[in-house]
């Protein structure tokens, strides 16, 4: 078996083409309710709440991953969203606009967590163990693209047209996407099964959280260092960036969210060079060496406080948000694909989904918290944005340097096996 076989390939290529889809809603919604209600507030709640099935959704997804055919799980999930995105455009406009972004972004991020670990559990059934860092890294780079592609095109099509092409595009994307899947052939042996799905589902969770407290208790403590970032920092940007692009900076009405947009590709664009410099130095920079890409990633934050602080002019505050913002994604992506190949190879393959799921949405599950508490502080203290992102270096960079021990610590024979290997 070779890495970029036909299967593969289908998989990165449907990857693209449902990633983009969704990253031009997830990115439209929000801005549209944003700029329709000027709430950095409400922006944050409702981003906050829309959050939350992701995080319910991942373990689902992760046991029907190891129970069910992982094409199938693809396939029913963009034919799902296909239809969801053509539901809300038929009723925009006639109900409230709230209530519809709310409803369509929580069953959006819903699908998203269940989708996610049926993709990452067919890796390793579909490439050589030997080759489980590179394929991640090909994965990555695929949801980098999209990320990159989707905002920049999304915003620039939102500006000058509004909301409605952006749900028609994405309507044909996830259209296709479930249309391509159909002839992907990701090998299953159905596990036995002799109670209801409910119980069955119970008991793969309380296995999973088992493993991971008694068993492997790097991937708990992992997961939760993980969601502490997410907490601190990426919660911050999620948020933040929006906010400040759109209301802070001094860009007109008519340019602010293309400008945003572009924000987005910077940061697609960072994760796209973050994915390619973990297939190339997974064996100079490993786990060992994780926290100072951690700590690295949130100093990135510190010229964003510098320029919200001084008044350095309008294109020389958003370019160093926007150099910012790649550098530090460059540096998030390349800690993400490291942690997901220790994470798949420490793993054994038929618990591979539902970990996978669990580790997921222990790592998220602080995000919804931060989302709600930055809207919050964004609008009561907006004229103080410099200060908080400033306290979010602080602390982002005491918890890197805090997990230095645990990775220094953390075995991993495996990953470096595979490693040099590759090399």
């Amino acid at each position: 078996m070779k890495l970029l076989n036909k299967d593969f390939i289908l998989v990165l290529i449907g990857q693209i083409i449902f990633l983009f889809g969704n990253a031009i809603m997830r990115f439209a919604l929000p801005l549209y309710l944003l700029n329709q209600t000027g709430s950095a507030a409400l922006f944050g709640m409702v981003s906050a709440c829309a959050f939350v099935p992701m995080i319910l959704a991942a373990p689902v997804g992760g046991i029907f991953a190891d129970r069910v055919n992982k094409r199938n799980i693809m396939v029913i999930l963009d034919f799902t969203t296909a239809a969801l995105t053509l539901g809300s455009t038929l009723v925009l406009g006639r109900m409230d606009l709230i209530l519809l972004i709310l409803v369509t972004l929580i069953i959006l991020y819903g699908i998203q967590g269940a989708y996610q670990p049926a993709v990452q559990a067919s890796i390793p059934v579909l490439v050589p163990k030997a080759q489980i860092v590179q394929a991640n890294s090909m994965v990555t780079l695929v949801n980098s693209l999209s990320s990159l592609v989707g905002p920049v095109i999304g915003g620039a099509v939102f500006g000058f047209f509004g909301i409605m092409p952006i749900l028609v595009v994405s309507i044909i994307c996830f259209l296709a996407s479930a249309i391509m899947e159909i002839f992907i052939n990701i090998p299953f042996t159905p596990q036995p099964n002799d109670e209801n799905i409910f119980k069955m589902g119970l008991n793969d969770i309380k296995g999973s959280f088992h493993y991971m407290l008694y068993e492997k208790k790097i991937i708990l403590k992992g997961s939760l260092l993980v969601a502490a970032i997410n907490l601190l920092l990426s919660s911050c940007a999620m948020i933040g960036l929006p906010v400040i692009v759109t209301q802070h900076l001094g860009f007109s009405a008519s340019v602010a969210n293309s400008m945003y947009g572009y924000i987005e590709g910077f940061m697609g664009a960072g994760s796209l060079a973050g994915g390619i410099l973990a297939g190339v130095l997974a064996k100079k920079i490993g786990l060992n060496k994780q926290h100072i890409v951690l700590l690295l990633c949130g100093l990135m934050f510190l010229p964003m406080s510098i320029v919200m602080f001084f008044d350095f002019g309008l294109w020389i505050s958003y370019f160093t948000i926007a150099i910012s913002c790649f550098l530090m994604m460059a540096l998030a992506s390349f800690f993400s694909v490291q942690m997901m190949a220790f994470l798949q190879i420490i793993t054994p393959e038929k618990m591979l989904g539902e970990i996978i799921s669990c580790a997921m949405c222990l790592g998220m599950c602080a995000t919804p918290l931060g989302q709600a508490i930055y809207g919050i502080l964004y609008q009561q203290f907006s004229s103080y944005i410099s200060a908080i992102i400033f306290v979010v270096v602080v602390l982002t960079s005491a918890l890197a340097l805090g997990s230095r021990k645990m990775f220094i610590t953390m075995n991993v024979p495996a990953l470096t096996e595979v490693s040099s290997r590759q090399a």
